[in-house]
């Protein structure tokens, strides 16, 4: 009896394009167009801001002092000089810095010792007047020492102020000051008398004093020479002493 072969099981139906060698390439072209979009997009996007209109700048801030009034222009520039003092009145020269150290001419200081030596004792001086400009010479001192003085060849040691006083009261602060200065061995000195400019009639009393005070010998035997002070030490309104030792 002729066996009957039972026909082969029907093979599995394989996969549409399960071997297909397109497939991948598909794959990357559909990748490919996938960022294309995105790009596009990215660039769509970032033209759209560049064409929105930027906010308007803010007005600029008007200037505070534009809206200050005079009364606040003043208030401030007296806030701003508050404490702020008045160097020098006319005749008075500016106070001396008291950090800043003494600038003494060497030269000068020999010729004033050297005519000390030589020069007589106190007598009477030889006055010179040319305007407001006085200028004084003991007996016997080398005249290079008087153009010494007043170039301002000396440092000032000591300053005198009499504005204010009384011919009494002012007498004896130039005796106390002289005597103070001398045992000090202070060689130059000023001493501050005014112009008269705040007299009742304009003139320089103090001054007019002291010519004749320096011609006492009890005030001159401190003195070698005297003479106007520069400018910018008081003018007309002071006087170099150039003192003995």
């Amino acid at each position: 009896m002729s066996q009957h072969r039972k026909p082969p099981p029907p093979k599995k139906k394989e996969e549409a394009f399960h071997n297909n060698p397109f497939k991948s390439a598909i794959k990357g072209i559909q990748e490919q167009e996938k960022k294309e979009k995105e790009a596009q997009a990215r660039a769509e996007e970032e033209a759209r801001k560049q064409k929105a209109p930027r906010p308007a700048a803010a007005p600029a801030r008007k200037s505070k002092a534009a809206h200050e009034s005079p009364e606040d222009e003043a208030s401030l520039f007296f806030s701003a000089m508050d404490g702020v003092a008045q160097i020098t009145h006319r005749g008075e020269p500016p106070k001396s810095n008291p950090r800043l150290p003494e600038l003494v001419d060497e030269n000068a200081e020999a010729l004033a010792e050297l005519s000390e030596l030589v020069a007589g004792g106190p007598g009477e001086f030889d006055i010179t007047e040319v305007g407001e400009h006085i200028e004084g010479l003991g007996p016997g001192v080398d005249r290079n020492l008087l153009r010494a003085l007043r170039r301002g060849d000396f440092s000032i040691q000591g300053q005198l102020d009499l504005h204010g006083m009384t011919q009494l009261e002012a007498r004896a602060a130039l005796e106390r000051f002289l005597s103070d200065s001398r045992r000090a061995r202070r060689r130059c000195v000023l001493v501050v008398h005014g112009r008269g400019l705040h007299s009742k009639q304009q003139l320089p009393v103090l001054k007019e004093l002291l010519k004749t005070w320096l011609a006492q010998k009890r005030i001159n035997a401190a003195v070698l020479a005297f003479c106007t002070a520069r400018p910018q030490e008081g003018g007309t309104g002071a006087l170099y002493l150039l003192l003995r030792r």
